[in-house]
């Protein structure tokens, strides 16, 4: 029996009601102070500690040029389980034991294959929080199961405004070694808001009839417009590497600015993005979750122009303000129109969505090394509008196929998600 959210009922009330949907939250926000407090120090781990160059130590962020496979794999194995928070567990142990052995690394290869054998394994791990949400809200739909996904996904990103500052403070204070085993303890802490939470995998009742040969080939044909989604989101948001390299440079070599101000344009993208995460939602929910997307990627094109073509201030933060509305419906639809795309495998879907964009960072790393050296410095970021255009442009037709009437077998077609989210 199909259960629905009371008239009145909010994605808030929803999740404090439901105690899967409090656990996942809490996860969720430890998981974004674990992994922003120690990212943004790494670089200066393998300097300083390990004694590499920089030219050496920006290499690391390719390890992460294994995430999709790595994220896939992960996404099968838990469509095939029982209990999708199993797989989280393990992933969070390997997660601790990986950020153990990584501050307890003396030669500059430990690192590198600490991320490709445990941390990226882990992550991959960890998206199956969202797998365990989607199959619940599938029991229980509650007309707004975007919003319930979106709101639960910002804790997330509220981690990433508190992770940054707290490992500043507690890597120059306690040094960086000890940060990085604080980023183990942070991992396994996920562990704690889900000790004696269980999430059943939902198995929808659907015809089984066919051959196997026949029932692989339906099921390769229904991931095309998942894989196609999370290409495109990919080049999408990988402009934000882009940002993260070259901004802060081009304002202090270029338009001279103070470290405060710096600060302040790079700060305003992650707070006005906790702002828009739950308007994008509502509004995905009324309108449809694609052409939410295509509106982010549109405000993705305008943003990376503002930064190419502004000679001041003023038009830095205009474009921070639009790069938070790309990654508000990233960050909070994302993995719901993954899921909808491919509802018979969510595992699959939010395990390759979100290690996708991971593997952004690679790619963005790979563009911007090659776009400043052609293009120089704003100019670079005319290489991250054109991919937006490119990703606007997909998400358009990917969108129309999906209003396309459907087949009369269910099992071949993924959801509409033309008037709805979720």
């Amino acid at each position: 029996m199909t259960l629905t959210a009371p008239r009145r009922a909010t994605p808030y009330g929803v999740i404090w009601r439901t105690r899967l949907f409090r656990s996942a939250e809490l996860t969720l926000f430890l998981s974004g102070i674990a992994v922003s407090s120690s990212s943004p120090q790494l670089t200066l781990f393998f300097v300083q500690e390990l004694g590499a160059s920089l030219p050496v130590a920006g290499l690391y962020y390719l390890t992460n040029i294994t995430a999709p496979l790595v994220g896939f794999l992960m996404g099968r194995w838990s469509d095939r389980r029982t209990d999708r928070l199993t797989l989280f567990r393990l992933g969070a142990l390997l997660g601790g034991l990986g950020w153990t052995a990584m501050a307890l690394s003396t030669a500059v290869w430990m690192p590198f294959a600490v991320s490709v054998l445990a941390l990226g394994a882990a992550g991959a791990a960890g998206s199956q929080v969202y797998a365990a949400v989607r199959d619940e809200l599938s029991r229980h739909p509650t007309g707004f199961d975007a919003q319930v996904i979106a709101t639960i996904r910002m804790a997330f990103t509220a981690g990433w405004i508190v992770g940054p500052v707290l490992g500043s403070v507690l890597g120059g204070l306690l040094g960086l070694r000890v940060l990085l085993g604080l980023t183990a303890l942070l991992t396994l802490s996920q562990l704690l808001p889900m000790i004696g939470v269980r999430a059943p995998r939902f198995v929808p009742a659907t015809a089984t009839g066919g051959t196997r040969p026949e029932t692989a080939r339906r099921d390769r044909r229904a991931m095309g417009p998942l894989l196609a989604f999370a290409a495109l989101a990919v080049l999408a948001v990988s402009g934000d590497t882009v940002k993260f390299a070259y901004l802060p440079l081009y304002m202090e070599q270029q338009l001279h600015t103070s470290d405060t101000l710096r600060g302040a344009v790079i700060a305003t993208q992650p707070v006005l993005e906790l702002v828009l995460i739950p308007v994008f939602a509502r509004l995905a929910t009324r309108f449809g979750a694609m052409r939410m997307v295509v509106v982010g990627t549109t405000f993705g094109v305008v943003a990376n122009g503002c930064y190419a073509l502004s000679s001041s201030v003023q038009g830095l933060f205009v474009g921070q303000v639009l790069m938070a509305g790309l990654w508000a419906v990233i960050a909070g639809l994302g993995v719901s129109v993954a899921q909808d795309l491919y509802p018979q495998g969510v595992g699959v879907a939010s395990s390759t969505f979100l290690s996708s964009i991971i593997f952004a960072s690679t790619f963005g790393g790979l563009i911007g090394s090659l776009g400043v050296q052609a293009l120089g410095m704003p100019g670079v970021f005319f290489v991250p509008a054109g991919l937006c255009v490119v990703s606007t442009v997909g998400m358009v037709l990917l969108a129309r196929r999906l209003r396309r009437p459907a087949h009369p077998d269910r099992a071949e077609q993924p959801a509409d998600l033309s008037r709805s989210a979720a």
